[in-house]
């Protein structure tokens, strides 16, 4: 019988509006770590920020593409304050919009933590857009902690899964 390579580690579900949901004392008994969201947003287009360990420093960077319809960009942020800038809730205030964070060798203490993510959404209720990033995070620290927050609030139902991925 197969066996999952995922495993559960917290799943949150907001029964009240918040800013942010974080996930800490994270094992570090996985080779890799996913994030799955399914924010709703009590506003429209807003971005979301993801942050390791209470970081506020300036040691993440990411690089981004995105299509948009018939348009495509990229953009480029170094030495910021966290990770994700680009990503946006959309779809109207009831719509969840799928966010999915692969975190790399977050417990290893020798190398920087890369993440890559991606996430879709239809802006005020317009075309659809896709996302696709990676992230740096500029610390060896093992992570233990996941922050992630929204300039306005994550609404009623949102949730948010992380899983450990095992070794091989």
């Amino acid at each position: 019988m197969a066996v999952s390579a995922y495993e559960v580690i917290a799943t949150q579900t907001l029964g009240s509006a918040a800013a942010s949901v974080t996930f800490n004392s994270i094992p570090q008994i996985y080779t890799d770590l996913v994030l799955i969201a399914s924010p709703i947003a009590t506003v429209d287009g807003s971005s979301v920020y993801i942050k390791f360990n209470g970081d506020t420093g300036s040691n993440y960077s990411r690089t981004t593409i995105s299509g948009y319809g018939s348009s495509a960009g990229s953009t480029r942020t170094s030495n910021a304050t966290f990770i994700g800038s680009g990503w946006q809730v959309g779809g109207g205030t009831t719509s969840p919009s799928p966010h999915i964070y692969n975190i790399q060798n977050y417990s290893n203490s020798t190398t920087f933590k890369t993440i890559l993510f991606r996430s879709n959404f239809a802006p005020y209720g317009g075309l659809s857009e896709v996302t696709a990033e990676v992230g740096l995070w500029r610390n060896t620290s093992a992570i233990t902690s996941i922050n992630i927050s929204y300039l306005s609030n994550f609404a009623i139902g949102s949730t948010f899964t992380l899983y450990g991925i095992k070794a091989a």
